[in-house]
């Protein structure tokens, strides 16, 4: 047997102790967002109704670093460290120099990196006496994890799951209701919101947010949730990266480009953040690639304006890319994905070039997919197909120019719930559901009327 490590592994002693904050190191003056009542900058007190003030404070927190409390340690023990895998498989299916390292996150009780961020979010809000917390579900998979960690905590949970996933993922509505949260479909007869929107049959990420928070917002007892974008949720993930980190420096490696989907940004932020900081502070020359769906692309065609985060403006507006609060993307399987927009502190990076934004249609992803299964094993849930997508562009680029370059990315969940999918790729029934421009457009002549950020 060989010699050479297949995976680098920490012990549980090594769960990191702090997250890391990207918010200090962030380029520019930072952009606050605004209330949707006034229009003015949003402070704690627009916060209050929906948050926590413990996640309220890590929201703002100027602190390059956040302790992570020890009962949300103990409970991390479940499933982490998480392992970094060496894909020496793909490498020789490739015929590339490169060497590609991937942290899994699919080990985790719900099957992704959710748990992450959902587990100190239940802490808190279970810390202030809050008795349920309601949510928004694209793929199910925050919806499940967020279902898990208010099982742990002894909180009611209700979840918001996007139409087209609710009707493609009926397993994941039965993890969220084995651990005892209540699921509906989005747009729903449940809420205002919802009521307002049931023309759009197949839903979006937007629509569910806005149910889930006018739930929140209208009912004292409960709090609202959310899976990405808000900084104190990128901050939670980036016990993924900071492990990584270790991993590699036992490993006795350096990135040369850090890759990762993109939806809200929590998966992006989880493994990238701790490596920005290196490269901001430091001058390390690492590059940052972020892989979206062409049937979404917000980061590659949307515009960089103050938006709000739901369809129906009930969340404060962030200064982010946009394709428009009310556009409905078309339903591809990556359904955590589908989302208008994407996390402040993201798009900040994007603006200002450091991070590189690509966008892959629906076949390619899973072909991509598919490859990656049959020569490392696990299969990749839709959403990082298309990391995997811009690993093998990486690789080729490094074979093309004969160069050894260390590549690592984030398998942030498994495909065990998306076989549905897979189903179809293999079938050639599968679609790549084309991104409507005039759609965009016609969302956009809808953006709040709010000075442009400079």
């Amino acid at each position: 047997m060989s010699d050479e490590p297949t995976k680098v592994l920490l012990s549980e002693r090594d769960i990191p102790t702090h997250w890391t904050n990207i918010l200090p190191d962030l380029p520019g003056e930072p952009l606050p967002p605004l209330s949707p009542q006034t229009m003015q900058p949003a402070g704690p007190p627009d916060l209050t109704p929906i948050f926590p003030m413990g996640l309220i404070e890590q929201e703002v927190s100027p602190e390059p670093e956040i302790e992570i409390p020890e009962e949300v340690r103990e409970a991390y023990k479940l499933w982490r460290p998480t392992p970094l895998f060496r894909a020496r498989r793909l490498e020789r299916l490739l015929g590339t120099p490169a060497r590609i390292y991937y942290k899994y996150e699919g080990g985790s009780p719900a099957g992704s990196h959710k748990p992450n961020t959902a587990v100190p979010q239940a802490y808190e809000n279970a810390k202030a006496g809050v008795r349920k917390l309601a949510t928004e579900t694209g793929a199910g998979q925050w919806g499940s994890a967020l279902a898990f960690a208010c099982s742990m905590f002894g909180l009611d949970c209700e979840v918001f799951m996007v139409g087209s996933s609710y009707d493609q993922k009926p397993y994941r509505r039965s993890m969220i209701e084995t651990w005892g949260a209540g699921v509906h479909r989005s747009p729903s007869q449940l809420t205002e919101a919802g009521r307002g929107q049931a023309a759009h049959e197949t839903g979006s990420l937007g629509i569910a947010i806005s149910e889930a928070v006018e739930v929140a917002a209208t009912d004292e007892g409960t709090n609202y949730a959310l899976g990405s974008v808000l900084n104190h949720v990128l901050l939670h993930q980036t016990v993924v990266g900071r492990e990584a980190m270790a991993q590699l420096e036992m490993a006795g490696e350096e990135p040369d480009v850090v890759v990762a989907c993109v939806g809200g940004g929590s998966n992006f932020g989880g493994i990238a953040y701790p490596f920005v900081r290196r490269a901001l502070r430091d001058g390390a020359k690492t590059r940052f690639v972020a892989a979206e769906p062409a049937a979404c692309p917000t980061l590659t065609k949307g515009v960089y304006r103050y938006d709000y985060g739901d369809t129906v403006g009930l969340t404060p507006l962030m200064p982010m890319y946009t394709l428009g609060h009310d556009f409905v993307p078309p339903p591809v399987h990556a359904g955590g994905l589908r989302y208008h927009g994407d996390a402040p502190s993201l798009c900040g990076l994007v603006k200002a070039g450091l991070v590189e934004a690509r966008a892959y249609r629906q076949n390619e992803t899973f072909e991509a997919a598919v490859r990656f299964a049959r020569t490392e094993g696990i299969i990749p849930a839709p959403e990082p197909a298309h990391a995997i997508r811009a690993v093998m562009d990486e690789a080729e680029a490094a074979k093309q120019a004969g160069e050894e370059r260390v590549i690592l990315f984030n398998l942030c969940g498994h495909g065990h719930f998306d076989l549905s999918a897979y189903d179809a790729y293999l079938s050639g029934t599968l679609e790549d559901p084309e991104f409507s421009e005039s759609d965009m457009r016609d969302a956009l002549d809808r953006l709040p009327d709010v000075p442009v950020p400079a």
